[in-house]
């Protein structure tokens, strides 16, 4: 994956409040990632199909006020044009918490991603965290596979958060970043 080093990755602030508004964008949905725990550790093997469907969440419409009184978010702008989206909340435990992470299709596989996480240490380390904590569906299997090539660990599974929805049968993975 070669990096785009002509993206700036910067906090936002009020003044870059229509970055916050970057509108989500279709993920290939052809698999699953299949978790399991053993006596010491969590395992994950990935299933794919050949299915082409593909699957938008609905945007999100941030307000920057909320967003800096719970934490705060980096943009990705290509020449003052936002490519890249992350946003992060307080958490109780010693891990911030990564809320959304999103680069527009047309610059993703060029290494905006990764720099959104790693350039939030700083922030975080400021902040007293040890780390960023993330949640991933186990049919979005790019993201899933993303979170471990960045040097996320699985460290829990929600089985049970989509029962009696129109998703049930979905799961959560909950990923983690030490520094």
């Amino acid at each position: 994956m070669p990096e785009n080093k002509k993206i700036e990755i910067r906090q936002l602030t009020a003044q870059d409040a229509p970055a916050l508004q970057l509108p989500n964008e279709p993920f290939a949905l052809h698999g699953r990632m299949i978790v399991t725990r053993g006596a010491a550790a969590w395992h994950a093997q990935f299933e794919e199909t050949d299915s082409a469907a593909t699957q938008t969440f609905p945007d999100e419409h941030y307000q920057f006020a909320e967003i800096a009184k719970n934490g705060f978010a980096l943009g990705a702008f290509d020449q003052n044009k936002p490519v890249g989206l992350a946003t992060y909340q307080e958490a109780f435990f010693k891990y911030l918490y990564l809320d959304d992470l999103k680069v527009n299709a047309a610059y993703r596989h060029q290494g905006i991603a990764r720099r959104l996480i790693q350039e939030a240490a700083p922030a975080a380390k400021q902040r007293g965290y040890a780390g960023i904590y993330t949640v991933g569906q186990d049919n979005n299997i790019d993201a899933c596979r993303f979170y471990l090539a960045a040097g996320f660990q699985i460290g829990g599974l929600n089985t049970c958060g989509y029962d009696h929805t129109q998703q049930e049968g979905k799961q959560d993975i909950y990923f983690y970043l030490d520094f």
